[in-house]
């Protein structure tokens, strides 16, 4: 009682951990929890906010500042570079140099809007459109992929329990067998090495189902981390996957495949970078407005004395517009426009690469679905036959006409046979699933298999 008490807890748990679920559940988990596809969607939703952000290069630019400081007012005729070390001082040039110091005080605002840019902001925003529908259509293509091995895993498990089934059949045949060959030898009917050849086969046979136990946990363990649930116990269920799909699959341009979307949203990707280079060299008219006001607490001979420059006190205004041309940038544009140029021409090569290579999937899935069904119409005849060659090869060697090698054999024979015939059917269902994925949606796949 104390035992069971004890063992009671760890069953229930052991149990609870174990979740069984269906194809298509496996697919909507992969694609709702698997981290690439959060990934994928992140990086889109990141191209999403960068086109909100080339939006914002048409508001106009406001600046606003206000300083208050104690400094000394010695200024001197003269001129310096513009640099970003020794402050400017404005005002006369008194004719004294003192390290009294004063309050000074400045406030303003500038207004800054670039009225006319020749397409420049334009080409930025069409840029990072580009840079969406790459992310976009790169996330479709993540989907699928997921998707796609999460199925695969499925119907792998499903083979992979399959085959236990059938190495734990040959066991019990085996076990069978092999306690009959030990009382036809205790009998001294059958040479005791019948009895030593029937132990080496029914050894071998549990190696075997040791083996296929080992694979088919291994591909639960695959089908765990497709779906997003990487250490957690999958039982898949079969459900529709026992009987033979519909193979009738219409056929698909190799062109709407999101890999080759994705590709070609790169290609326009790079001719939009292109597009910010040719309006990159180019004038920029910008109008500004700016009110300012300053205060100083420095003396003018000759002036009265103003006071303390902690607050404000002299106002200004101003309207205007400023036209810019970066003339000597145009060799460096020229340079970065015949490197975007290569790499508007390598994404064009890598277009043609993925093309080829998604038109490549689809011939390889219906050469792969053409070798399914004739495997799927042999194997019934391969067990049937494979099952009356172990009863007679047994028959044989119960009536003393054959040898025990001979009923090994046709026991191999109809093991093999019992496993290719339930793989087959599970081999249609994954050329449906090459045949789907190769088109770019598994939506007619996961359609047949509810």
């Amino acid at each position: 009682m104390l035992c069971v008490s004890l063992l009671s807890p760890i069953v229930c748990f052991a149990q609870a951990a174990a979740q069984s679920l269906s194809l298509a559940d496996a697919v909507r988990l992969a694609t709702e929890n698997h981290p690439s596809i959060r990934e994928s969607r992140a990086q889109t939703q990141a191209a999403d906010a960068e086109v909100d952000v080339a939006r914002t290069a048409y508001l106009p630019r406001l600046d606003a500042i206000f300083q208050e400081n104690r400094a000394t007012h010695n200024n001197v005729f003269g001129l310096s570079f513009p640099q970003a070390v020794v402050p400017p001082i404005s005002g006369p040039v008194l004719g004294t140099t003192s390290m009294d110091s004063v309050w000074g005080s400045a406030a303003g605002v500038l207004l800054t809007w670039d009225v006319i840019d020749f397409g420049l902001r334009h080409a930025g925003l069409q840029a990072a459109q580009a840079q969406t529908a790459v992310a976009k259509a790169r996330s479709e293509l993540t989907d699928l992929e997921v998707a796609a091995a999460a199925a695969d895993a499925f119907l792998t498990v499903l083979a992979a329990d399959e085959a236990v089934r059938a190495a734990r059949s040959n066991v019990d045949r085996l076990q069978v067998f092999d306690d009959a060959v030990r009382t036809l030898v205790a009998n001294q009917l059958r040479p005791g090495a019948d009895e030593s050849r029937a132990d080496a086969e029914l050894a071998l046979a549990k190696n075997q189902l040791s083996q296929t136990t080992q694979t088919a946990a291994l591909a639960r363990v695959v089908l765990a981390e497709t779906i997003g649930a990487a250490g957690t116990r999958v039982d898949p269920v079969i459900g529709r996957l026992s009987m033979a799909p519909n193979l009738t699959v219409g056929g698909s341009d190799p062109v709407a495949h999101p890999a080759v979307r994705a590709q070609f949203a790169a290609v326009d990707e790079a001719q939009a970078r292109e597009g910010i280079l040719a309006r990159s060299w180019a004038p920029h008219i910008s109008f500004q407005s700016a009110v300012a006001g300053r205060g100083t607490g420095a003396e003018v001979p000759g002036q009265p004395s103003p006071g303390s420059g902690a607050w404000l006190k002299v106002p200004n205004w101003a309207v205007g517009a400023t036209v810019s041309f970066p003339v000597l940038d145009w060799f460096g544009v020229n340079a970065r426009k015949k490197v975007e140029a290569a790499n508007e021409g390598v994404e064009r090569a890598r277009y043609d690469r993925v093309l080829q290579n998604v038109t490549s999937q689809q011939a390889r899935a219906k050469a792969l679905l053409a070798s399914a069904q004739e495997i799927a119409q042999n194997t019934p005849v391969e067990v049937r036959a494979a099952r009356e060659s172990e009863t007679r090869a047994r028959a044989r060697y119960d009536s003393g006409l054959a040898n025990i090698t001979e009923v090994a054999e046709a026991q191999r024979l109809l093991t093999q046979a019992e496993t290719d015939d339930a793989i087959a059917r599970l081999g249609l269902w994954r050329a449906l699933l090459a045949i789907t994925q190769s088109q770019g949606s598994l939506q007619p796949f996961l359609d047949q298999v509810r």
